[in-house]
């Protein structure tokens, strides 16, 4: 099978690993433009493919890259925690179409920060595999599976572990998708929910003189806990403060009250950092 591979981050660059170890015939690579790209090095050596069939998102509005796509003839393309939507004038290149992976229970959290807003709106965490049409995160399911948020998760970890298992969800997924007989489920709109990127703001900031429950704090201090990125603050005497939290279980802290994993060493390279 003949694969467009569009893909970025560090489940990306699993995907494409995990692809060229099967020896799946991939003909073309688009990654995010410079400057708006991760794991896109490690990506492009997984990907071992002559560099004019390495593109990145921004030539796909331009005519000759189409056509160069075209005529490499791709069976299906494959989005990979690709971040850009994909025109109809791109995704119908590929004869099966394209397919994306997305870590939320669709039809919830269609678009942006899905690792959040099941802190803020007490939503499913979940991650999904579906067909790209001319929507956002709204084509046909193909498969997905629910992901139960733990107690002491925050925005951070419940991103970790939805990249994780959504990578575990396109292993498995494959060999169905590949041979053509993956169940093809249309979405209930009816139930869907959509975030734009700038939605988050309206849940930055903590209103010193509002009443919260314990509940609704911990859960926004939570979900915008998601470092490297900035986190909900409060402003006082002119100044903006963030506030993180960090949430242990017994077995994370020693006698002396000292989090045991800031004993353990930090791995120096290929973290599985946040998008």
């Amino acid at each position: 099978m003949r694969i467009l591979l569009l893909a970025n981050n560090w489940g990306g660059w699993q995907i494409t690993r995990w692809l060229r170890e099967r020896h799946e015939n991939i003909v073309a690579l688009v990654t995010h433009p410079p400057g708006n790209r991760k794991f896109a090095d490690e990506i492009v050596t997984a990907a071992s493919l002559p560099a004019e069939r390495v593109l990145h998102a921004g030539q796909l509005r331009e005519a000759d890259t189409l056509e160069r796509l075209r005529a490499l003839e791709p069976d299906i393309g494959v989005s990979a925690f690709f971040g850009y939507i994909l025109r109809p004038e791109v995704f119908q290149i590929p004869r099966l179409g394209c397919i994306n992976t997305h870590p939320a229970l669709l039809p919830r959290n269609r678009g942006w920060h899905p690792n959040v807003w099941p802190f803020l709106d007490g939503s499913p965490a979940g991650v999904s595999i579906h067909h790209i049409d001319a929507g956002v995160d709204s084509g046909d399911i193909i498969i997905q599976r629910r992901v139960a948020i733990r107690p002491t998760d925050t925005g951070g970890t419940l991103h970790q572990r939805l990249t994780r298992e959504l990578v575990d969800l396109f292993r498995e997924a494959w060999p169905a998708i590949r041979s053509g007989t993956a169940p093809r489920t249309p979405q209930d709109h009816s139930a869907a929910t959509t975030h734009r990127k700038a939605d988050i703001a309206a849940h930055d900031v903590i209103d010193l003189d509002r009443r919260y429950t314990a509940r609704e704090l911990l859960a926004l201090l939570r979900a915008r806990t998601y470092p490297p990125y900035p986190s909900a603050y409060f402003e006082e005497d002119g100044q903006r403060v963030y506030v993180r939290v960090q949430l242990l279980t017994p077995a994370e802290i020693d006698e002396s009250g000292v989090p045991s994993w800031e004993e353990k060493p930090r791995p120096k390279n290929n973290s599985l950092n946040p998008s």
